[in-house]
């Protein structure tokens, strides 16, 4: 298949009438400055698909369900105990036709490949189904029937609080010890598609003793681990009562962190971890929409990014699926906290979308475990914008991307995932089928 493109971002930058052959999901060769061929596949512009680093998609079901102020103190705790009576229902069915609608919306926003840090692993009493892995198993059914591309992160939860503390009767169906966890994970990784990738998720310093996660590592392999950390100001709190540390301090501290880790949220960190997390050269995993919505608070960015440090972006909650939104909110909370413009440009890229996305695209990639970019042998992961979005008229090169992020309604037209085109017109292609789905299995959870 050979698709031609007016211009297109490519690993070394932009090109104009740019021709990818694209050959078993992978781009084959790449070709600027020519004609388009009578067979080529004709379209605007072309970028790289973009990772989504951290995604819960059973809460996709929750959307909109948790913005009715319960009580005055209303915040992330109080959000926790309401997902956990909305969890306590979700079977093997619902978590697949949730998943799948999630996943549709994550291609037609602009994501290609979605890091899912799985914690929904037994029944909702807690027993165990007769396949450890079989939520795990309906995961990977809604990547494949949707195309996109599945980095699944089972998550190790063991405790309620740090230091091993008992958990709740909410969390029974999380639960795991490290010898059943590893055997989960082998089971789960017999169930991905060739493409596939799996690492593990130590849900976070207050669901796994040190113990638990140094035993943890090896499970691993030499896959991505993900962890939550430091999303609330409580769970500081809470660990410097118990380890007399912050908790990035901590983990930096007290285990191997490197590349292959990435820290999700890290939103409350001093300057020294910071410097610590570009150190040790893992990603932050910022999920901003989700941030906002709970109240987490606003990750140093500019200051990370100013150090060299890797960023990745997921959709987290999935309150809301959009990929420019999470650029664009990544931007606007560094403006509004520091009463600026442009925060997150660069001398070397003063175009802030497009600085972001490269950002992201990279440091998405180092999180899932994969290859990214638009070059000859990677992946045919790729988004066209719509030619019709008057937010792109007059524009070229960057603009296009911070036009995208910052001004356009309907930028997306096609998606590619692995050489197949999942999306056309802004629209999944069983879109119709997977919501008629979706809509049953909603109906069966809220009746």
């Amino acid at each position: 298949m050979n698709l031609w493109f007016e211009s297109a971002l490519l690993d070394n930058g932009w090109a104009d009438r740019v021709r990818l052959t694209l050959a078993n999901g992978r781009i084959e060769t790449v070709e600027t400055a020519v004609d388009p061929a009578p067979e080529d596949e004709r379209h605007f512009v072309a970028l790289p698909g973009l990772p989504n680093v951290h995604s819960h998609a059973f809460q996709r079901a929750m959307a909109g369900l948790a913005e009715a102020r319960g009580r005055t103190d209303d915040d992330f705790w109080s959000w926790r105990e309401l997902m956990y009576r909305f969890v306590g229902r979700i079977g093997p069915e619902e978590c697949e036709a949730i998943a799948a609608l999630a996943y549709a919306e994550m291609l037609e926003a602009g994501f290609t490949r979605v890091g899912e840090f799985h914690y929904l692993h037994h029944a909702p009493d807690g027993s165990r189904y007769d396949d450890s892995a079989e939520m795990s198993g309906r995961i990977a059914a809604a990547a494949d029937v949707t195309g996109i591309g599945l980095t699944l992160l089972p998550v190790f939860y063991a405790h309620g609080g740090f230091g091993g503390q008992p958990a709740g009767p909410a969390q029974a169906r999380f639960l795991n010890d490290v010898e059943g966890f590893a055997a989960l994970v082998d089971r789960a990784r017999a169930k991905l598609a060739p493409d596939g990738v799996i690492g593990i998720a130590p849900h976070s310093l207050r669901a796994a003793t040190p113990e638990e996660l140094r035993d943890l590592l090896p499970v691993a392999d030499r896959g991505p681990v993900h962890i939550h950390i430091a999303e609330q100001v409580r769970e500081v709190a809470d660990c410097i009562a118990w380890s007399g540390k912050r908790p990035v301090r901590w983990l930096l501290d007290q285990m191997p962190v490197d590349a292959r880790w990435t820290l999700v949220h890290a939103t409350h960190v001093e300057p020294d971890e910071v410097a610590g997390i570009v150190a040790s050269g893992a990603v932050a995993g910022l999920c901003p929409i989700t941030e906002a919505n709970l109240g987490d608070g606003v990750f140093p960015a500019a200051e990370f990014m100013a150090l060299g440090g890797m960023i990745g972006l997921g959709s987290d909650s999935n309150v809301r699926i959009d990929a420019a939104e999470e650029l664009r909110l990544l931007e606007y909370g560094q403006r509004l906290t520091r009463r600026a413009r442009n925060v997150l440009a660069g001398e070397d890229r003063p175009a802030t979308g497009a600085r972001m996305f490269a950002a992201a695209v990279a440091g998405g990639g180092q999180s899932l475990g994969i290859e990214t970019g638009l070059a000859a042998g990677r992946p045919a992961d790729i988004l066209s914008l719509n030619r019709n979005d008057p937010a792109f008229a007059g524009r070229d090169g960057d603009a296009l991307v911070d036009s995208w992020v910052f001004a356009s309604r309907t930028g997306i037209d096609c998606v590619w995932r692995g050489g197949i085109r999942q999306v056309a017109g802004g629209r999944h292609r069983d879109r119709d089928a997977i919501e008629a789905r979706y809509r049953v299995a909603l109906g069966r959870l809220m009746a």
